[in-house]
């Protein structure tokens, strides 16, 4: 489980969006609000962003709580981007894998985070494992559920799916090998969010001076948020938001 945030909009450095909001990504590794499973998002954290006229996106990932880096926050002052995901982790299970489980995962200009958690992992899902050639276990980024679940995405991705079809078509896969599994899922490729609920909280807001978030939780007490009803895919820019419905998979 974690708690994880997306921004596009004006170029902004990113502590604006991940530590400076009083209830922010930052404050959420220990003290979240909306947060249905677990209750401490200690084990490792993540920022994503986009520079200017680069599609390729930097990354700082570690493997301890972001309260306790010490340069995070000169980045997060002096960094500035237009898009990002970042997030706090919350281990399912615990394992050797450090700062390469941390979310954001990335891969062919897109960033992608997992809130949630796959029922009966691993051996639920070896039979969509079977779907993917080689190479594309071979490089899994980890040895977790969230690597595995973003693994199923990029695989949709590089055969064309537009976000929101490789996230909507990933839950169904994982919803019905693997019943009772959480799939917050969230990705971006600089330009458009896509997100899905599915077991978790998600929430949108539209920021007064352009641009658009997308998280787990409200960062403030602001009456714009809006909560995206369980089950259900959004898809955002800076100015449109669209909500459509995700269907249980079939028994």
């Amino acid at each position: 489980m974690c708690r994880h945030i997306a921004y596009v909009g004006p170029p902004v450095p990113f502590g604006e969006i991940v530590l400076d909001p009083p209830h922010g990504l930052y404050r959420q590794s220990w003290a979240p609000r909306h947060q249905k499973h677990g209750t401490v998002n200690a084990d490792g954290f993540g920022v994503g962003w986009y520079a200017p006229g680069d599609p390729v996106p930097a990354r700082y990932r570690r493997a301890g709580p972001i309260w306790a880096d010490d340069q995070l926050p000169d980045l997060a002052r002096v960094v500035r981007t237009g898009a990002l995901l970042a997030a706090v982790r919350d281990a399912t299970v615990a394992g050797p894998d450090a700062e390469a489980a941390a979310a954001p995962f990335a891969g062919d200009g897109h960033l992608f985070s997992h809130n949630g958690a796959v029922a009966g992992w691993p051996d639920s899902v070896a039979p969509l494992a079977a779907g993917l050639a080689p190479e594309e276990l071979l490089r899994l980024q980890a040895r977790c559920d969230a690597a595995f679940v973003w693994a199923l995405v990029r695989h949709r991705l590089t055969r064309g799916d537009e976000l929101g079809d490789a996230l909507a078509d990933t839950v169904a896969s994982v919803a019905g090998a693997a019943p009772g599994s959480r799939l917050n899922l969230l990705l971006t490729d600089g330009t458009t969010i896509a997100a899905t609920s599915w077991g978790d909280t998600l929430y949108h807001l539209a920021l007064p001076g352009g641009g658009r978030v997308v998280a787990a939780e409200p960062y403030d007490d602001s009456p714009h948020w809006t909560e995206v009803p369980d089950r259900t895919l959004l898809r955002a820019t800076r100015t449109d938001v669209h909500l459509t419905p995700l269907k249980e998979p079939a028994t």
